[in-house]
């Protein structure tokens, strides 16, 4: 999971993969100390950041085990690694993370989320036309959603517009159609990018082929419980302003259909071995 996802935080760990966040600190610990783990901590103006986590040495030869590969050949590199202490994206990568932490961990309704793709995954099976943030698959007693996730990207009418026009060329490559997730911090973000959004949405040779909602952050501290699959998504098609949870998203996407994994097992590359997806969570009994 941290190799996959790249970085995670001590909350975030806690929530996904251990029953308290005293057990995981513990387990962390272990796993820092005979460094199947890395960790740091970000500096801040104020207060103190939580223990961010990576994967060290260990961990990685862990895993290049399990796949019948070489460390390297998974595209490790431990110095690469402790860049992302530093790194101008850090930020965004555990903003992401939180988001689907958020989405996984969600009590009641009995949905679950069963796909979590990292940008580095998608990056090495789409990336030469889209480049989504993550991608994910929700399914509700109601419904079932494969979605690719942007959070807070540039919002200026030439990058919305070259973006739209990948997930456009995905789709008509692929013949799969998958929605398209906007996320933002503000409502008034919101309100800006949905004007730009419908008029490169508007002039894509076929529109429907990239269904779009979005969403703002601003809206959770009033739901409960205040999380993404909450009714915050707004479609852009749509002339009304109710806003829908995310199952009932699928309802408004007669084309939408769930992808066919492309990486049940590992796969060797020119660049690196990509190992089999994770789950979003490691089972109850691990």
């Amino acid at each position: 999971m941290v190799h996959e996802h790249r970085v995670l935080t001590t909350d975030q760990l806690a929530a996904l993969a251990f029953p308290t966040v005293k057990i995981a600190r513990r387990r962390l610990a272990i796993l820092y100390e005979y460094r199947v783990l890395e960790r740091f901590r970000p500096l801040r103006q104020r207060g103190s950041a939580p223990h961010h986590w990576t994967l060290a040495p260990n961990g990685a030869s862990i895993l290049a085990a399990e796949a019948g590969v070489r460390s390297r050949e998974l595209g490790y590199n431990h110095q690469h690694t402790l860049t992302v202490a530093h790194a101008l994206h850090l930020n965004r990568t555990v903003a992401v993370n939180g988001w689907f932490t958020a989405l996984i961990t969600e009590p009641g309704h009995g949905a679950h989320v069963s796909r979590w793709w990292s940008r580095s995954r998608c990056q090495r099976l789409w990336g030469d036309l889209a480049d989504p943030d993550a991608f994910g698959r929700y399914t509700h007693p109601e419904a079932s959603l494969d979605f690719f996730l942007v959070y807070e990207p540039p919002t200026t009418a030439a990058r919305v517009a070259t973006m739209l026009h990948g997930y456009d060329e995905l789709a008509r490559t692929t013949g799969t159609v998958t929605p398209v997730l906007w996320w933002e911090p503000t409502s008034a973000r919101e309100a800006r990018v949905r004007a730009v959004l419908a008029q490169a949405w508007q002039s894509l040779p076929d529109p429907e082929a990239v269904p779009l909602a979005t969403a703002t952050a601003e809206l959770l501290p009033g739901l409960t419980p205040p999380g993404p699959a909450a009714p915050v998504w707004l479609p852009l098609h749509t002339s009304t302003a109710t806003r829908l949870p995310l199952h009932r998203l699928a309802a408004g996407w007669p084309r939408a259909m769930l992808t066919t994994d492309p990486d049940q097992q590992a796969m060797p590359s020119r660049r690196a071995t990509l190992l089999a997806a994770p789950p979003p969570q490691p089972p109850t009994d691990w």
